[in-house]
């Protein structure tokens, strides 16, 4: 551990720290990346290039859940640990575990270049575990096939078959059976594939090709959004599920604009991330505050927070139509959320994604080991005479 004497490091310069550490265009503001764990959780409230990056991802955990739990207290909302609402929670616990992962792995990375590493390739697994707890919300609340019973009587959204008896089979012509393969047996595990590529190229960015890397991590996570949106792509180029007189159809009107601005801000986070504006225009200038990485962040947070809220009222919609409420297994051909369904997902999915960086941090020890340990004896010996 690096001896400070009591007293605070000092930032330095890019000329100043191992290559490894230099962002492009910041110029000043370095930890040095050996700090102990208290000096990196104290490095939160002092001004540094990564201060903002911390708080623009810390602050938001508590604003997302202000508005996450809001939908237990709707009328008509089953209590919260009703398997209606493990979709959600597997939603939230993607987004908590994304935005805690970035906002520890910008605090504490300058403890070592191999914790540095894994630090970020933490980050990356909590982005495609958010992912697919966002396919999940996405397959249980606006599946084409979401909560519509197969077999019973009318409800709202099929009132032109008001005349079938009420034992006879219901087919909602808002599902298109064409697309019924792919959203009921291959829509979950696509997600879950895709989300493990998404950690493997996004860790190899930091051992290769890295003079892509920022442009690769950004296109690379456009294929698990492409993935993810398919059933509110479909949503979009058909028509509601409900009927046009129905408070649900009301409730749902909404979504279309929140996906549009989730899209909007999405797009806006990757301009930042890959063009690194402002501080490409002037270098040293927005190597505290404002440079591309702050405003990166506060746009994917902004686009979660509209895919909360479009989420959210197709969840109202679902609750203001009790025949619509997702049924058991045996009564629709989509089975409503189920233990093994939502958790065992996500854990399965975890499993894969920690084995993962467990081989990356490996490798990144072997890589960076030895340079770490030559860093702390050439410091330890430069601070020696503070004693």
């Amino acid at each position: 551990m690096l001896l400070n004497c009591g007293q605070q490091l000092p930032l330095l310069r890019h000329t100043e720290v191992p290559p490894r550490v230099i962002e492009n265009f910041i110029l000043t503001g370095y930890r040095f990346p050996n700090y102990s764990l208290k000096d990196c959780l104290l490095s939160a409230f002092r001004p540094t290039n990564e201060t903002g990056n911390f708080w623009t991802h810390f602050l938001p955990v508590f604003i997302f859940s202000y508005y996450f739990v809001e939908v237990f207290g709707w009328e008509g909302a089953p209590h919260a640990d009703d398997p209606f609402f493990y979709p959600l929670w597997n939603y939230y616990i993607g987004v908590f575990c994304l935005l805690m992962a970035s906002s520890m792995a910008h605090l504490l990375n300058s403890m070592s270049l191999v914790v540095r590493e894994v630090c970020f390739f933490v980050d990356y697994g909590t982005i495609s575990s958010y992912t697919v707890g966002s396919s999940l919300a996405y397959y249980y609340y606006i599946h084409p096939r979401a909560g519509i019973v197969e077999i019973g009587g009318r409800n709202d959204s099929h009132m032109d078959l008001k005349h079938e008896p009420a034992h006879s089979p219901i087919l909602s012509p808002y599902a298109m059976p064409e697309f019924s393969v792919f959203f009921e047996t291959f829509y979950i595990p696509s997600a879950c594939v895709v989300a493990i590529i998404c950690v493997l190229s996004c860790c190899n960015t930091r051992q290769r090709w890295r003079q892509y890397r920022y442009v690769i991590r950004t296109f690379v996570f456009l294929l698990p959004f492409l993935v993810s949106s398919t059933p509110v792509f479909y949503r979009l180029l058909t028509r509601s599920p409900y009927s046009p007189t129905s408070s649900s159809f009301a409730a749902s009107t909404s979504m279309p604009s929140f996906f549009y601005r989730h899209c909007f801000w999405l797009l806006v986070s990757a301009v930042f991330n890959i063009s690194k504006i402002p501080e490409r225009l002037a270098p040293g200038c927005f190597d505290i505050w404002g440079h591309s990485h702050q405003w990166f962040h506060c746009c994917t947070f902004l686009s979660i927070l509209d895919e909360l809220h479009m989420i959210k009222t197709e969840v109202r919609a679902i609750l203001l139509s009790p025949n619509l409420l997702l049924p058991p297994a045996t009564l629709a051909r989509l089975p409503g959320p189920t233990i093994a369904s939502t958790y065992g997902v996500m854990f399965f999915l975890q499993t894969t994604i920690i084995s993962i960086i467990t081989w990356f941090s490996w490798h990144a020890n072997c890589i960076y080991g030895p340079e770490r340990d030559q860093l702390e004896k050439e410091h330890l010996n430069k601070h020696l005479k503070c004693h």
